[in-house]
């Protein structure tokens, strides 16, 4: 069964991307205003140059996002510790505790409260609370126009409420989105156990109907055998009595697969698909959706025998997703390239179609995507498939072909070794 509860740890690059915009759009302006409207005197230029560190890594991060749309845990808490110290050094330059910005603190953690696991948000509560303390004691003071003095009880209580509300904070949301995730697990686990049920149900019916259709011509074939054996022509001859004995312990072992499928068909398990080559899942595939003038080339770039790959539900599903996508926009014929390393094998899917429209390629993976005709190919589809393969241990790729029309899906799978 598919694991759609790994679904839930994704986070959105794009949203990320866009709060960091948004905070250095304000960051950006709270500087100009008060070194330019308010005449006071702070570090303007190493304000400036923190904030550019900021849109540069920002810029990066689009790039980024063309490839893969979502983080891990890892890769978004390292989008989020950055943005924690950035604004640590901006406050730091401009009064440190005293910067009635200083509660934005709050924002990183109140995101990896929220989605990243615990481990994440004590990591970068601590550092959080770390930084309070630091820029409580050792910042570059403002200059004020008129006197500023703050007694050191009130530093103290200052301390203490950020801290405070830094763990205070962190807990609420983290318990909170705990809970929500429970409710939405149990969910999905009882949606898939509902499905599985009625899988079950349905492989039940399809079995003992198939169980009584398939007896009749089984009976059939033994009273045919029966009537050979007694012949004398099949007698005296040899090859000819070892050729029905054969086909009697042919049918022999049918009657014993249909016995036993009328017993417990849930038992009975194919172990055809537990290893098996990307060329066999492609041709399973194209048979599976194929349309009569769209044909498929198959080329084996190496040299030697094809390694296999563990089967999983994940990837059978996403692989058909893709050559079904394929299949869908392509003119006449359908390339697949399939190469091998030394613990991966690599598969590229190439139509003559007219390629990923560029509105398409940029949120492509998106669970939502409206161009034409793509809306209903795409969209959903492909963002279940490239998932269900990247949990698979996989990872997929799409592009448009650079000298002809046409679109380009690589896709990376493990060996079986």
């Amino acid at each position: 069964m598919f694991n759609f509860l790994k679904f839930n740890n994704n986070i959105l690059l794009s949203n990320l991307i866009n709060i960091r915009w948004i905070g250095i759009i304000g960051q950006s302006s709270a500087i100009l205003f008060v070194y330019y409207f308010l005449s006071i005197p702070i570090p303007i230029i190493f304000c400036s140059l923190v904030v550019l560190i900021s849109i540069i890594i920002n810029l990066l991060s689009l790039v980024k996002k063309k490839e893969n749309n979502y983080l891990n845990d890892y890769e978004a808490f390292y989008f989020l510790l950055f943005d924690t110290i950035q604004l640590a050094v901006l406050l730091y330059l401009t009064g440190g505790i005293y910067n009635p910005f200083s509660l934005l603190l709050i924002a990183p953690i109140i995101i990896s409260s929220s989605y990243l696991k615990v481990g994440f948000s004590i990591v970068l509560s601590i550092l959080s609370i770390l930084i309070v303390i630091f820029i409580s004691f050792f910042y570059i003071e403002i200059q004020w126009s008129q006197d500023f003095f703050v007694p050191s009880l009130f530093t103290y209580g200052l301390i203490v409420s950020l801290v405070i509300s830094l763990i205070f904070i962190a807990v609420y949301v983290y318990i909170l989105s705990y809970s929500s995730k429970k409710i939405s697990n149990a969910l999905n686990q009882t949606q898939i156990a509902l499905i599985n049920q009625k899988k079950m149900s349905e492989v039940g019916s399809l079995t003992a109907a198939a169980v009584h259709e398939l007896s009749t011509p089984l009976n059939t074939i033994f009273l045919i055998l029966d009537d050979l054996k007694k012949d004398k022509i099949f007698n005296n001859s040899n090859d000819l009595k070892s050729e029905i004995n054969l086909l009697e312990s042919q049918a022999n072992r049918c009657k014993e697969i249909l016995f036993k499928l009328s017993k417990n068909p849930q038992k009975i398990k194919d172990t055809f698909l537990d290893k098996i080559t990307l060329s066999d899942l492609v041709k399973i595939n194209y048979q599976k959706f194929k349309k009569n003038n769209i044909l498929i080339d198959i080329q084996i770039e190496n040299q030697g025998n094809e390694p296999k790959i563990k089967f999983s539900d994940e990837i059978m599903y996403g692989l058909g997703n893709i050559i079904q996508n394929a299949l869908e926009h392509a003119n006449k014929i359908i390339h697949v390239e399939i190469s091998w390393e030394k613990i991966v094998v690599l598969l590229v899917i190439k139509d003559d179609g007219n390629g990923f429209p560029k509105e398409v390629l940029d949120k492509i993976g998106s669970p939502f995507i409206s161009y034409n005709k793509y809306e209903k190919s795409m969209g959903l589809g492909i963002f279940i498939a490239k998932y269900l393969i990247e949990n698979a241990g996989g990872k997929i790729k799409f592009q448009n072909q650079r000298n002809s029309n046409g679109s380009i899906v690589q896709i990376q799978l493990k060996r079986n070794l």
